[in-house]
């Protein structure tokens, strides 16, 4: 409960924050008149709308497992994170379609210095929120936090290649910079929404654990699998921050029921210890029956 309050404390700040930088940068639309700056504010409104499914998100993973859905709601984030990608794909062809306006008829900005020092101080907001959820998301291990974040930091670094690009405009009073800068900011966009959008359907296709979680979970089994004599068909896989690993464990034909639910439980609760949360599941084979016989998987 206290995790889920303050998952949700981070994404209602979000929202805050994006609101607070959708507001900034469109100011600075306002003042200027750029396209490229208008491609800027518009890549908040989908910052902003990524925050509120990301907080429908965290909050729908973190039920418990019910009768419609006994593995749980973990995969809520996945969705989110997906609906992101979407949303920041659709702003990149909004921002060539205006830059491609812009280019056609190209114009001198107004009161330039004053809107790029307000793009600038929104800019410097959203890199020190971007770089706290990718932070959290890591920890939490939550793919909406995770994707809001690297949403967030691509927008800083468009921001700034905009703020470049309009400083360059200025100096050379090459006016046609500015809708190329917006047509590069919305190339970039498209490529970070199919990085969200990949990353994501990874997730939705039950991806199994990174490859050094599933060397640990091979040493906890076998530091704590005293008595067996096998294991293999070790399957893992993730949704969010939930774990799920499943394996067969052949023992001696003459091992007692409640022995070998000693050693099942010993490793379990080792495996639990290391991925808070994991969901284990173990099937006892008997030396005799066991359907592989060989070179053990550990």
């Amino acid at each position: 409960m206290v995790e889920l309050k303050t998952a949700n404390r981070i994404a209602v700040t979000t929202i805050f924050v994006a609101l607070l930088v959708l507001g900034l940068k469109y100011l600075a639309y306002a003042v200027t008149g750029s396209v490229a700056l208008y491609s800027d504010a518009l890549e908040s409104v989908v910052n902003v709308v990524a925050s509120l499914a990301a907080l429908w998100a965290i909050n729908v993973s973190a039920r418990p497992a019910d009768t419609d859905h006994p593995f749980g709601h973990h995969k809520a984030e996945y969705f989110s994170a997906v609906l992101e990608g979407v949303l920041i794909t659709v702003a990149a062809l909004l921002i060539l379609r205006e830059a491609w306006a812009a280019w056609q008829m190209p114009r001198a900005l107004d009161t330039p210095a004053q809107g790029m020092a307000i793009n600038a101080v929104a800019t410097v907001v959203n890199a020190i929120w971007g770089t706290y959820l990718i932070r959290q998301g890591r920890a939490r291990r939550s793919p909406a936090l995770a994707a809001d974040g690297r949403h967030i930091m691509a927008d800083v670094f468009t921001s700034v290649g905009v703020l470049a690009g309009l400083g360059l405009a200025i100096l050379t009073g090459w006016h046609v910079l500015d809708p190329l800068m917006a047509a590069l900011v919305a190339l970039n966009i498209l490529r970070e929404g199919l990085k969200v959008v990949t990353s994501s359907l990874s997730g939705l296709m039950d991806q199994a654990m990174d490859p050094g979680e599933l060397e640990e979970v091979r040493g906890i089994i076998s530091a704590h699998a005293d008595g067996a004599l096998e294991v293999h068909d070790l399957r893992t896989r993730h949704a969010g921050p939930a774990f799920f690993i499943e394996f067969h464990m052949v023992v001696p034909s003459g091992m007692t029921v409640g022995t070998a639910h000693v050693i099942c439980d010993r490793i379990e609760a080792r495996l639990q210890e290391r991925f808070r949360g994991a969901n284990v599941l173990i099937h006892v084979e008997p030396e005799d029956e066991a359907k592989q016989v060989g070179v053990p998987i550990l």
